[in-house]
């Protein structure tokens, strides 16, 4: 009697079964990195046109400054008329603006994407128009001037945002837009009222608040809003890594872990961001509305905070440089412009049907 030993039988590794597997896993690889090169990519341009813009509103204009002339002048060196004109008007116009685009656009952005409404940005919802009412009670029936005027707008701002939630409560969508809609309108009458009691000399200042503009604002003012943003931007950045789980919704970013006070946060720091731009420049008109969806359209559909911030500040510049020279003999304020160009934007949003879209 023989013994037979059978040794298992083990199958071999299909030809080429290891290189298709890596294969597989370098595409893979490629298709989560093509989305940030293309990120990085659209951030270096983003950077080259502010630059561009800022360069040509500080050199170019009715008085052209060399940049010779103006390195030299930001050395300390005094330059007859070129010094006085950069240093005090030219030069803080565009920083503000640089500034204030950021934090509208930014600020925009995250309104939109957290409710997942193109419509839900601080200028329909109210939120711009409450720093405004706030600040022109402020100057007009208390007699305020400079900083706390400023801190009335960033209180009224907040006042706003969470009356909104308030009558909204856990719903966003229409009801928080209508809701704003609602809010915005009796803020607007509340200007409208206090507007009538303006005394003379003041007028030009409250028109400020109405339209908003870059111009006029000193250089402590622009200090305040640079450390502000200092403050508000990393903040924003580490709250805003919960963001691609917010947009899913309530139910899956609380399944993926990210709990409803990370959003609230989130909203938080936007209503900051806008009011802080509001107290700086005023609400100048559709900035935030405008800015995230240009960006999230140049970045293939995905939502990106800082691309948004950039378009807001690129938004911002332009529209400066446009209502001072576009115009012969007429000096528009910036609001003026960019109301002109986000009205029809507005306009084309409703007739396309993107209002009840999700945010992507």
């Amino acid at each position: 009697m023989s013994l037979t030993v059978h040794r298992p039988v083990t199958a071999s590794p299909a030809p080429g079964g290891a290189a298709d597997a890596a294969e597989a896993r370098a595409v893979v690889r490629r298709a989560r990195r093509a989305p940030r090169r293309h990120l990085l990519r659209l951030v270096g341009v983003l950077v080259v046109v502010l630059v561009g813009a800022f360069a040509a509103r500080v050199l170019l204009g009715d008085y052209t400054v060399t940049i010779p002339d103006f390195v030299r002048i930001l050395g300390g060196e005094q330059i007859p008329g070129a010094t006085y004109i950069v240093m005090e008007s030219k030069l803080p116009r565009a920083v503000l603006a640089v500034l204030a685009g950021l934090a509208f656009g930014i600020g925009g952005a995250i309104f939109q994407t957290t409710l997942r409404n193109p419509l839900a940005s601080p200028d329909i919802v109210g939120v711009s128009l409450g720093a405004s009412a706030a600040a022109v009670s402020a100057i007009t029936l208390a007699g305020w001037s400079g900083w706390p005027v400023s801190a009335a707008a960033v209180v009224g701002a907040l006042g706003v945002a969470l009356a909104v939630r308030g009558v909204a409560g856990d719903h966003g969508g229409f009801r928080l837009v209508l809701a704003g809609i609602g809010l915005a309108a009796a803020m607007q009458s509340v200007i409208q009222y206090v507007f009538t009691r303006v005394d003379e000399w003041d007028v030009q200042l409250v028109l400020r608040w109405l339209t908003g503009s870059v111009n006029g604002v000193a250089w402590p003012s622009i200090g305040l809003l640079a450390l502000s943003l200092a403050v508000l931007l990393p903040a924003t950045a580490w709250a805003a890594r919960s963001l691609p789980a917010t947009e899913l919704g309530d139910d899956t970013a609380a399944g993926l872990g990210v709990g409803r006070g990370r959003t609230d946060v989130l909203m938080l720091l936007g209503v900051l961001l806008v009011a802080v731009g509001v107290a700086a420049a005023g609400p100048i008109a559709f900035v935030a509305f405008l800015s995230g969806p240009i960006a999230r359209a140049l970045n293939r559909g995905r939502t990106t905070l800082l691309a948004a911030g950039l378009v807001g500040a690129v938004i911002v510049l332009v529209g400066d440089h446009v209502g001072a020279y576009a115009f012969a003999d007429l000096n528009l304020p910036v609001g003026v412009v960019t109301g002109a160009f986000g009205a029809p934007f507005l306009l084309w949003l409703l007739a396309r049907g993107h209002t009840g879209r999700r945010v992507a």
